[in-house]
């Protein structure tokens, strides 16, 4: 069992071939080129590569390269693996590349030594020197820096556009229906009555305002007359008032009365009558009764009011 494992060692050993190699033997100095380490060995066997860090010597590794595996088609029981590596120098010479170790369970193997040349330019001196270019300036337009910042302006649109939404939704948001309980409108006598109760108080006859009181005295009896009876009032002479209420149900007195009292209101407006204090005493209480005379006697319970003295 010892020879066996033995003799097995040395039959895994020799599949296993290690190496490495460059493109270039010979470049101009800071020139580059690549450095392939190559392991052909069984399928899934295990090795580990040798780390190369920044430098090999005075040459440096630029960057690594993404490691590329092959089968082999005649034995594909065995694979090659390969490790790239980018690599420059800028001193001139010729340098070595050591031998590189292999690690795996069978032991260690290691490749050959690789030289790479690194030449001087050479430099005419009989020419005149010149100057280092500058860097070459390149254009950059407003489409160019919408290309590099499209997420950000895409981003600052969206938030733009939700503000200017929620905004908008707020100010146009339907409201919530307010329910006003409605105020049920005051009978028309109770209207008037107020109405006739506020002039009385004005007292404006007493202060020679003679027209301005049967003025207002008629507009509220217009108005009374309108609202109870259903007729058209304001801009009708008395005539047409009267004939308007012809067939309407109003006690005989106070349908006198008031006719009367529009007569005699009209002689103040447009005959400068001046009626005397006993007149208008008797004509304002004559409105006043003619109001509580004429109104409905039926009314809503909503609307049940008591009338001022």
């Amino acid at each position: 069992m010892l020879c066996l494992a033995c003799f097995y060692c040395r039959a895994g050993a020799q599949d296993i071939q290690v190496g490495s190699k460059l493109d270039k033997t010979a470049i101009p100095i800071g020139d580059q080129t690549v450095l392939h380490v190559t392991a052909h060995i069984p399928v899934k066997s295990e090795l580990s590569f040798p780390q190369l860090k920044d430098s090999i010597g005075k040459i440096k590794i630029v960057r690594g390269l993404k490691p590329d595996t092959v089968f082999d088609r005649n034995n594909p029981a065995t694979e090659t693996i390969t490790n790239n590596y980018i690599v420059t120098c800028f001193d001139t010479g010729v340098y070595v590349i050591p031998g590189l170790e292999f690690h795996t369970k069978a032991g260690t193997f290691k490749t050959g030594t690789v030289s790479l040349q690194v030449r001087s330019v050479p430099v005419d001196t009989t020419k005149t020197f010149y100057d280092i270019k500058q860097p070459f300036v390149v254009s950059y337009t407003f489409w160019d820096w919408l290309k590099d910042h499209w997420i950000l302006l895409t981003i600052i649109l969206v938030v733009i556009l939700l503000v200017t939404a929620i905004i908008y939704y707020l100010k146009n948001r339907p409201k919530g229906m307010i329910i006003k309980k409605a105020i049920p409108a005051l009978p028309a006598d109770t209207v008037a009555l107020n109405r006739l109760y506020g002039l009385r108080d004005k007292k404006l006859w007493q202060r020679n305002g003679v027209k301005p009181h049967y003025i207002e005295l008629t507009d509220i009896l217009r108005e009374y007359l309108e609202m109870r009876y259903h007729i058209k009032t304001h801009e009708q002479t008395s005539g047409e008032i009267f004939a308007g209420l012809k067939d309407k149900e109003i006690p005989v007195n106070a349908r006198g009365s008031l006719k009367q009292l529009l007569t005699l209101a009209d002689l103040v407006k447009f005959a400068r009558e001046k009626p005397s204090s006993a007149e208008n005493e008797r004509m304002m209480e004559d409105a006043i009764d003619f109001v509580r005379q004429t109104r409905e006697e039926i009314q809503s319970a909503a609307y049940k009011e008591e009338l001022p003295e």
